[in-house]
């Protein structure tokens, strides 16, 4: 029986990803809703109708600016859902819309937005199947929310699950992380700081395919909300084991690295849009990064980490020859970005 939450109010904190979110689902949502079915630690759950099994998830976009370099949150939206269940080993299927507008939205940018979220939906052949729309008062809505559910029919390939990871295990992540967290923030033109750096929203459907041909797959993940070393704690907690990241192997750009060091970011913790972490077997690590490496969003692969049944925290070697336990999420330094 889960725990009732604590807490006395929402704070934003609540939806960063971290420990808050975490009591907050566990608190009111787990407690009241739990069944069979609900899995608070899956992207997508399978449900069995009539002998097939499908995946299913749902998702929710609240980021600000709408608009931002490499994306939308029409785009967003798109590859938020389906890359959930590309991640459970899924084939996305079938999306519904539901849209939360705000009096007074430029019909233009509207438009744009649900003009972007076709081409991406039709790029990946998912179809937007049903929707619904609503419309709130000036001042109660951020301008756009979007809210989408996803279905997908599972792809061959081996069984996962955080109960598969082993002492020994390797952790990859398919490219750099940070750049969607950034170039939200630097989309704002907050801190007077401005860049041209690319969100790295996308579909990881050709990622997580590629993946799926190793027998030796234990488990992927899409770090969004909390970023990496979020998806790093949640296999910390699901296995009682050691996660070991190694600084000099997790590929950063130089430009994220910039803005956090003068803002006081840590990049492992802010959210990707287009990135796998994934778990393998040590034997077959090596080749699955090579294949990876062999497709356009994958080439800065890298094996980032490996799983320990000793020292049972995150725990950061850097580049000095040092360690570092990094702690789980608390505060939420870069709200709405997903």
């Amino acid at each position: 029986m889960s725990t009732p939450l604590t807490d006395t109010h929402i704070a934003l904190a609540h939806g960063n990803g971290g420990r808050y979110m975490r009591e907050l689902i566990e608190g009111i949502f787990a407690r009241h809703l739990g069944n069979p079915a609900l899995d608070t630690q899956a992207d997508a759950v399978p449900l069995t109708l009539d002998s097939q099994e499908l995946l299913f998830t749902t998702d929710g976009f609240t980021v600000q600016p709408l608009e931002f370099p490499g994306g939308d949150i029409g785009s967003l939206a798109v590859h938020g859902t389906t890359n959930d269940l590309a991640v459970a080993g899924g084939l996305p299927r079938y999306l519904s819309l539901n849209a939360f507008i705000e009096e007074g939205l430029e019909v233009a940018l509207l438009d744009r937005v649900i003009a972007s979220l076709a081409r991406a939906a039709k790029d990946i052949g998912v179809q937007v199947a049903a929707g619904d729309t609503k419309v709130v008062r000036r001042g109660e809505g951020g301008g756009l929310y979007l809210a989408t559910t996803g279905i997908g029919t599972r792809l061959p390939g081996p069984a996962m699950g955080l109960n598969r990871i082993r002492s020994g295990d390797v952790l990859i992540v398919s490219g750099p992380v940070g750049d969607h967290g950034i170039s939200v923030m630097l989309a704002r033109e907050q801190f007077g700081l401005r860049g041209d750096l690319q969100s790295d929203a996308a579909s990881v459907l050709p990622l997580t395919r590629a993946l799926l041909n190793f027998s030796g797959l234990r488990f992927m993940r899409d770090p969004t909300r909390g970023g990496l070393a979020t998806v790093c704690h949640e296999i910390r907690r699901a296995t009682d084991l050691g996660v070991h990241l190694h600084q000099a192997q997790v590929p950063i750009r130089a430009p994220v690295q910039s803005v956090c060091e003068m803002l006081g970011y840590d990049p492992l913790f802010l959210a990707c849009e287009g990135r796998v972490v994934a778990v393998v077997a040590p034997e077959q690590a090596e080749a699955a990064v090579q294949a990876l490496r062999a497709l356009p969003n994958g080439e800065l692969a890298c094996a980032i980490g490996h799983i320990e049944d000793t020292a049972r925290h995150v725990v950061l070697h850097t580049e000095l020859g040092g360690q570092r336990i990094l702690e789980e999420l608390e505060d939420d330094p870069l709200p709405r970005i997903c």
